[in-house]
């Protein structure tokens, strides 16, 4: 019996009979606006039970013949199965670390959490899971003789980053519109060791967005922002690799940071299509965990006292400066989607203050972790939610860490030295700077820990 054909393509989100192939350069709906999403031959996945679908990706995990050992293209089949092998652009991105969090955990009255460290990976943040399609989509676009000149993003650190650094290894020319003065050094001169042409503009990253759709309106210039589906495909692997990492099981609760909101839709989507062909028997809840100071999908669901539903309107606004400056966004272009999963998932919307997730952060670091700011944004929701006792104790939860705290070494040092504007730094571990001798040494042990 010969193997099904495995095939995918782009569709309208909101309900359109528009249908596009992936090779196309197509964003929106040329009918009625809406976002595409990536659609499967559901049917033919079906073909293959759950145990066979567990077995294939188990037998890659890490280990497959390239490019099947990435954690994004060991899932292949459920990604982009008409891609050509060659055209694939990897670094071997996914397979992050499920760390078990134990002491954090018993500060918070639970006894289950998780951390996914997706920012142990290439660029250092989970956009690579997207960003691997993406470009590869662009190489076959290239290789069938698509007139791709550049691919360009807007970015507030971590997009530019892994653009520029899939679309290196490619050949293909990048372009990054940052707002300037208002991402990292170190988000900042990764686009830049990666030669893209980095464009930092005087505005803010919904700004720089409404520049790269306009950009984008031409054919030649490819746009990599979330709102192009191909990005979600990928994102969507961490949900099957948390189920994959856990035995093929669901935890109760998935907690995230949410900004322009297409990794919160690409949660969803991984699990739905996990339970659809039964290679889990449940669906978790989803926590997006939004910054304080940029929170339109917080205003429109839990502020407004509203459930999460695809109906709800998500107004945009002015975000204001947060330390969780990657998610510093107030006209999230995938809001719609974010609904349509957290209505899927039983979902919840949830804040925190720059204080909270400082704090959350620190609290964290001091349980073995190194989290970025917008991961703090995600525990800080987890401790509000855990103390009002919507998080219970005895279920288990997985909190998506979306970077690699060495990106916001500055957020670090502030919170320890105590310069972080208006923050009250009560978890605080300044370096103690004494003479070299045994005895201050020993002093300052016993000041400590107390004398042995």
């Amino acid at each position: 019996m010969a193997a099904p054909a495995f095939s995918s393509w782009f569709r309208c989100a909101d309900g359109c009979d528009f249908r596009a192939e992936l090779t196309e350069v197509v964003y929106e709906c040329p009918r009625c606006g809406g976002l595409l999403e990536v659609e499967h031959d559901r049917a033919a996945l079906a073909t293959r039970s759950a145990a066979e679908w567990k077995a294939l990706f188990d037998g890659r995990f890490k280990l497959g013949a390239w490019p099947y050992g990435s954690g994004v293209w060991g899932k292949k089949e459920w990604v982009y199965p008409g891609i050509a092998d060659a055209n694939v652009v990897s670094m071997f991105e996914g397979g992050s670390p499920l760390l078990r969090i134990d002491r954090y955990a018993r500060e918070l009255g639970l006894d289950d959490v998780w951390l996914k460290e997706c920012g142990v990976t290439h660029t250092g943040s989970f956009k690579d899971l997207g960003m691997t399609v993406l470009v590869s989509a662009v190489k076959e676009m290239r290789a069938r003789g698509a007139a791709v000149r550049a691919v360009a993003c807007a970015s507030t650190g971590d997009t530019s980053a892994a653009l520029s650094a899939y679309c290196a290894a490619a050949g293909i020319p990048s372009v990054v519109l940052l707002p300037r003065g208002k991402i990292s050094t170190a988000q900042l001169v990764q686009p830049i060791s990666n030669g893209a042409l980095v464009l930092e503009l005087d505005t803010d990253f919904d700004g720089c967005m409404q520049v790269v759709k306009q950009l984008s309106r031409t054919k030649d210039i490819y746009l990599a922002n979330s709102m192009n589906s191909l990005r979600i495909e990928g994102q969507k692997t961490a949900s099957i690799e948390i189920a994959q990492q856990l035995g093929w099981t669901s935890p109760d609760w998935i907690v995230i940071p949410g900004g322009n909101l297409g990794n919160a839709s690409a949660v969803g989507k991984g699990f739905l299509l996990m339970k659809e062909l039964g290679v889990v028997d449940r669906l978790p809840r989803l926590v997006v965990a939004q910054a304080e100071h940029a929170n339109p999908l917080w205003r429109a669901t839990t502020g407004a006292g509203v459930k999460p539903t695809a109906a709800v309107e998500v107004a945009p606004l002015a975000a204001r400066k947060t330390l969780a400056s990657a998610i510093q966004i107030g006209a999230p272009v995938s809001a719609r989607r974010a609904l349509r999963a957290l209505e899927a998932l039983d979902g919840v919307v949830e804040q925190a203050s720059e204080q909270e997730l400082a704090d959350a952060a620190a609290r964290a670091d001091r349980a073995g972790m190194f989290t970025c700011p917008h991961t703090g944004v995600a525990l800080a929701a987890l401790e509000k939610l855990a103390a009002r006792g919507v998080v219970k104790r005895g279920e288990r939860v997985v909190v998506i860490s979306t970077a690699h705290g060495l990106k916001f070494s500055d957020f670090k040092v502030g919170y320890h030295d105590q310069t972080l504007p208006g923050i009250r730094a009560g978890l605080r571990n300044p370096a103690v700077q004494l003479p070299a001798t045994l005895g201050a040494v020993q002093d300052a042990i016993a000041g400590r820990f107390g004398r042995g």
